[in-house]
């Protein structure tokens, strides 16, 4: 395996990898949508929740950029020492189509980590929103937030952060078309997080749009008459959103957020052509301190925005 540095072009973010790494395991986790195990004990010990890697096939250029895909979660190798991350993705295209054929020994190109993740989660209570395969960045999340191995891999202190100010709560809303496209929730009940499922035609949870539950959480913990919310809620202070999806979704739950006075981050999934900044084709629109806006990178100084910042309809 091969490893060097990115290329340091100025403003990018620093220390990433590009490696040729080996695919361990291939796992289908839902309709069209598989979790890759690749080996990188390098990755699994820098990454943090809401990074992501950028992937492409190591001996062809077709495609011949990479895509990127979030931090699901790291692993350890048989002797407890850090082995590597998996990603999951949903096969959409040519490039996913690629990778559910890939099997265990195989080779790919991988560049990270790169962008900027989720701030550590030193509030009370965290509610986690998903929309489709914006589930991927969560579990790593909920494992940091909690303080629990993964894969063997002690994820506690994390980034600094004292044990007091872990979340007490932790919700997770997850939206799909249906039943069949819901992935891995088997491992949130092992992690004792409550989850809240809803589905487009009701064939799992309830029926309708994530922002349903995501809309009943905040009415309880920070309700909007003023009123006292229940005993075991915290101040609104005390809560945080963070959120990845479609962007209407995002849009959505930014909006109920900010009704509420409640603190929101969104993972953003524009798309992206190089990964570290250099060609400016993933750009979002975010607000200046002059009460302006101007264009990011998402790969740079996203994927993570607190979502007051970000303008979702520029011009209008």
């Amino acid at each position: 395996m091969s490893v060097a540095p990115a290329s340091p072009l100025p403003g990018l973010v620093p220390c990433a990898l590009q490696q040729r790494v080996t695919v361990v395991a291939q796992e289908r986790l839902a309709r069209d949508t598989f979790r890759l195990r690749l080996h990188s004990p390098e990755l699994a010990t820098r990454m943090v929740p809401g990074q992501f890697v950028m992937i492409r096939p190591s001996r062809s250029t077709d495609p011949l950029l990479g895509r990127p895909f979030a931090l699901y979660q790291v692993y350890s190798d048989p002797h407890g020492h850090p082995g590597g991350i998996d990603v999951v993705y949903l096969v959409v295209g040519k490039m996913t189509s690629l990778m559910s054929t890939w099997q265990p020994g195989d080779e790919v190109e991988v560049w990270g980590p790169l962008g900027n993740g989720f701030p550590v989660a030193d509030c009370d209570r965290l509610l986690l929103v998903a929309g489709g395969i914006g589930n991927t960045p969560f579990p790593a999340v909920a494992r940091e937030a909690l303080g629990v191995t993964t894969y063997g891999v002690r994820a506690e202190p994390p980034r600094g952060r004292a044990a007091s100010l872990a979340p007490s709560h932790i919700t997770f809303c997850y939206g799909a078309r249906s039943a069949e496209y819901l992935a891995g929730l088997d491992e949130w009940a092992s992690l004792g997080v409550s989850v809240q499922v809803a589905t487009d035609d009701g064939s799992a949870g309830e029926r309708g749009f994530v922002t349903q539950p995501v809309a009943r959480w905040l009415a309880q913990h920070a309700p909007l008459d003023g009123a006292s919310a229940a005993p075991s809620s915290p101040p609104r202070e005390r809560l945080r959103i963070y959120c990845c999806g479609p962007e209407r979704m995002m849009q959505a739950v930014a909006r109920l957020a900010e009704q509420h006075g409640v603190a929101c981050w969104v993972s953003l999934e524009t798309p992206m052509a190089c990964g570290i900044g250099a060609c400016f084709s993933c750009v979002a629109p975010v607000k200046t301190p002059d009460g302006d806006w101007d264009y990011r990178r998402t790969c740079v100084e996203g994927p993570i925005f607190p979502a007051q910042e970000l303008v979702w309809e520029p011009g209008h």
